[in-house]
């Protein structure tokens, strides 16, 4: 009697155990949930400041562009114009890429992500390349004549905004490290950079009150507008260029590679194993992260090996926020043991049958 009571009390435990266990891992979850839900709500409200900003500059810089008559100052416009464009998707893009993956979806949503970002990088480079074209035949066709003073201060007023945008963003983004916050946000520095080399080169003219500079100020603004799509021109080809890397699943710059190994080899080296193989792509901000290990034996802890996955998650996560990591023991199959285990396995058969 007394052990069939003792019996019920450890299965009472047992069961007491298991759901509090899910209870543990329901909260878990839940916080996981909560976290990246208070992440996506920062990340949007961030997008969205620098939205109304944008169409704020758009608007002053065509009404400017149109008084002036400024080549520059219509790039400037422009490119803004094609950014706030391109800005819209992208803040009703953000609850996507927080969600997770699932069978019909493995990698998550986040290659919408980058999908967007290459698109947005083609858009930027035709606008350039066709501003570059309007300009050289303005310079070929005698250049243009603008009120250098406007444009002077107007840009200058340009830069003090830009400047305030890029400060409010970098105090966002620096617990968030979203990639599109961080692409918008140098977006802005580039704006500023623009802004103040053009209040720069437009108050040239009264700076050099000299008469050979007033025959060239027909071809300063076209000049100006060639010069500055140059410089601009290197970020939406180094970021379509990455975005396609990534579309391709080819694995991230080599410094990322080589960081991701410093970072992770240390510990798994700790296994005494005998080779490490990584696969490593990346699907929007997010890292995919597998290592390979060859052991020189044939029993593995599982344990030992469990504890050496999650050092490494430990380590990896002090250095990136999105990622998933696998410590995975590569399996080598040698064909002849094979051949001869089979073979000893259909003789015992062999064996039972006739002795039936």
């Amino acid at each position: 009697m007394l052990h069939s009571y003792i019996l019920i009390f450890k299965m009472h435990l047992s069961v007491k155990n298991q759901i509090m266990h899910k209870i543990k891992r329901c909260k878990v979850i839940y916080m996981r949930i909560g976290k990246r839900n208070s992440k996506s709500k920062k990340e949007k409200k961030a997008m969205t400041v620098s939205l109304y900003a944008n169409l704020l500059f758009v608007v002053i810089e065509l009404v400017m562009a149109v008084y002036t008559g400024s080549q520059a100052v219509l790039l400037d416009g422009v490119y803004d114009g094609v950014e706030f464009v391109m800005l819209l998707p992208s803040v009703f893009l953000i609850p996507f890429l927080y969600k997770p993956s699932n069978e019909k979806y493995p990698f998550g949503h986040m290659q919408m992500e980058t999908v967007f970002l290459v698109i947005k990088g083609i858009t930027m480079i035709s606008v350039t390349v066709g501003l570059i074209t309007n300009s050289i035949n303005i310079l070929f066709h005698g250049g243009r004549k603008v009120d250098f003073g406007i444009i002077a201060w107007f840009e200058l007023f340009a830069c003090v905004l830009g400047i305030v945008v890029t400060i409010y963003l970098k105090q966002k983004n620096k617990a968030m490290n979203s990639p599109l916050v961080t692409v918008e946000m140098q977006g802005w520095q580039m704006d500023c950079t623009i802004s103040l080399g053009m209040t720069l080169a437009f108050l040239l003219p009264e700076l050099v009150p000299f008469a050979w500079m007033g025959k060239l100020q027909p071809y300063l603004d076209p000049l100006f507008t060639v010069v500055l799509s140059i410089i601009m021109l290197p970020i939406p080809i180094q970021t379509v260029y990455t975005g396609i890397r990534d579309l391709l699943l080819i694995s991230p710059e080599e410094e990322t590679v080589t960081e991701i190994k410093e970072i992770v080899e240390p510990i798994i080296l700790e296994s005494k194993c005998t080779d490490i193989y990584y696969d490593i792509v990346r699907t929007g901000r997010k890292l995919w992260i597998s290592a390979y290990i060859t052991l020189n034996k044939d029993e593995l802890s599982v344990r030992r090996f469990k504890m050496l996955q999650t050092r490494c998650i430990a380590a990896l996560a002090e250095k990136y926020t999105d990622f998933y990591f696998e410590l995975l023991p590569e399996i080598e199959v040698d064909m002849e043991e094979v051949k001869e285990e089979i073979e000893a396995q259909e003789q015992e058969a062999e064996q039972v049958q006739e002795g039936v």
